[in-house]
């Protein structure tokens, strides 16, 4: 079995600038008397983030049991479990012109590939990748999906070299689309709720493929989409091109889900459906999942400042949209706690408490406390 994970990972400085020999800054944290007065506070947050090897069977048989319940049902679980309709992988046999388009977060991606199949794989790729402006993020349904096909049309018209579309063929899209939707087909699917931050009003509860189709009629684009896949999905598929025993994918980003390839006859709920392969692509959307789990009063008071308190904790404690928020909360209870250690921090540190402060409260949608 092989396992398919994108991530995305930052590397936190201390505190202390100090010349290496070869002039490039390293960081040092500072040892001095005073800094024993955080012990307590450390030893405390340290223990409280602990996962011994009970602690991760807990969790880990909790999961289980709730992608049981999940398979079994319609929610069943924490765990939605959502069927992909994607029941055939790649192959590496593929040719011609795709399209493809990312939203999963506060960027998103559009890209063409040329594929040459087994002979000549990836003839050629482009891409562009965009910030969403944070007022979309809080605007209608249209502002947003308007702005997407804007520049899916300008990314389009700039096709040329090595990619070109087969005489009487229309141009295909797939739509990789990172937040929970209840797929009803391969090309359309019924979004549940925004996450990551998203707060998008007249989407929730209708066809995001429909809102695609419809903007970028709008905008004069003759493009349709061939398919609809969450970015949990899109990874495995993207590591099945080149691995054929890959079969789970997981995604450790701005958010966090996992996927992975399972028998219809293990799934209750599809029973009666029928899938050529026999099998799918099961969704879990497990940053919904919360049993169990390891929490400070961190996480629990970043959680109950979010825009969404009392959901996707599991997203919370590990993905990259709240890390940040968590790491500001832990220095500045220790600042509150213990002041005089924090007027003795060098002005790097100071920079980096305010630079972890309102510029990711805006981002993230957390009220600034």
């Amino acid at each position: 079995m092989s396992v398919a994970a994108t991530a995305t990972a930052t590397a936190t400085p201390s505190f202390r600038i100090r010349r290496s020999t070869r002039g490039v800054p390293r960081m040092r944290m500072p040892v001095r008397s005073s800094t024993i007065s955080v012990a307590p506070m450390l030893t405390k947050l340290q223990s409280d983030c602990a996962t011994p090897l009970p602690v991760l069977r807990h969790v880990a048989d909790s999961m289980s049991a709730d992608m049981r319940a999940g398979l079994a049902v319609d929610g069943g679980s924490d765990l939605k479990m959502i069927l992909s309709y994607v029941d055939s992988l790649p192959t590496g046999n593929e040719k011609g012109l795709f399209y493809a388009l990312d939203l999963g977060g506060t960027n998103f991606r559009v890209l063409r590939v040329q594929l040459g199949g087994k002979e000549e794989r990836v003839i050629a790729t482009e891409f562009e990748q965009v910030t969403i402006p944070e007022k979309l993020m809080f605007g209608t349904s249209e502002e947003l999906f308007d702005f997407i096909a804007s520049v899916l049309a300008n990314f389009a018209q700039q096709e040329g070299g090595k990619f070109h579309l087969p005489p009487g063929r229309k141009r295909e899209i797939g739509f990789t689309f990172s937040f929970p939707v209840k797929q009803t087909s391969i090309d359309s699917g019924i979004l549940m709720k925004w996450t990551k931050g998203f707060a998008v009003s007249g989407t929730a509860g209708n066809d995001v493929v429909a809102c695609l189709n419809e903007a970028m009629d709008r905008k004069g684009l003759d493009m349709r989409v061939s398919a609809l896949v969450n970015d949990t999905v899109g990874t495995l598929a993207g590591a099945r091109y080149w691995d054929e025993d890959v079969v789970v994918a997981v995604i450790l980003g701005t958010g966090t889900n996992a996927c992975y390839v399972e028998r219809m006859d293990a799934i209750p709920k599809m029973q009666g459906k029928f899938s050529p392969s026999g099998r799918t692509i099961v969704n879990l959307e497990w940053g919904a999942f919360s049993k169990g789990l390891p929490l400070t009063v961190f996480d629990r008071d970043m959680d109950a400042a979010s825009i969404n308190p009392g959901e996707q904790i599991f997203e919370k404690a590990i993905s990259g949209m709240y890390l940040g928020e968590i790491a500001r909360r832990a220095l500045l209870n220790m600042a509150e706690e213990e002041p005089h250690i924090y007027l003795q921090c060098s002005r790097t540190t100071q920079t980096i408490c305010r630079l972890l402060d309102q510029s990711y409260m805006m981002l993230s949608g957390l009220s600034p406390t």
